[in-house]
């Protein structure tokens, strides 16, 4: 059995940056028009997330593989977004957003994060993720609106 080498380095998520810091979700969602829905407070953070990524597929990509071929990073990485929900939803309450609603939204928005990430890290993909996490969050909603 032969072993190959990449000739790209894989980066450790550990210490590889990604936009887990809750402050700038925060306050996006906190300073979101009053106009605007939990929800599409919670998109608009979405959004601004997405320019992070700009450019950065292939190596977003390489991070994934290491995410999914180690458990315990696998691990870390829900616990980071798990973090990152409790934040949003606080900065739901702070819009006066009850709970389970502010909860419910902020974890909504993870999970389409999480989603759109996955269809843009998949190899055969060729949308930006700014485009695939604005149609997840469509499909979400047409979901809840029985559309």
């Amino acid at each position: 059995m032969s072993s190959r080498r990449s000739s790209v380095p894989c980066p450790d998520p550990r210490v590889v940056p990604v936009p887990w810091d809750a402050e700038p979700f925060e306050n996006t969602v906190a300073n979101a028009p009053d106009s605007l829905s939990p929800i599409d407070a919670v998109a608009e953070a979405l959004a601004a997330t997405a320019v992070f990524f700009e450019g950065r597929v292939e190596h977003s990509r390489r991070r994934q593989a290491v995410l999914d071929a180690n458990p315990s990073l696998q691990e870390r990485e829900l616990t980071k977004l798990s973090s990152l929900a409790a934040a949003v939803a606080g900065a739901l309450r702070g819009r006066g957003v009850g709970d389970p609603a502010a909860t419910l939204t902020a974890e909504a928005g993870i999970a389409v994060f999480k989603i759109a990430f996955g269809l843009w890290v998949d190899e055969a993909n060729d949308r930006e993720f700014s485009d695939l996490m604005k149609t997840t969050l469509d499909e979400f909603k047409a979901v809840l609106t029985g559309r």
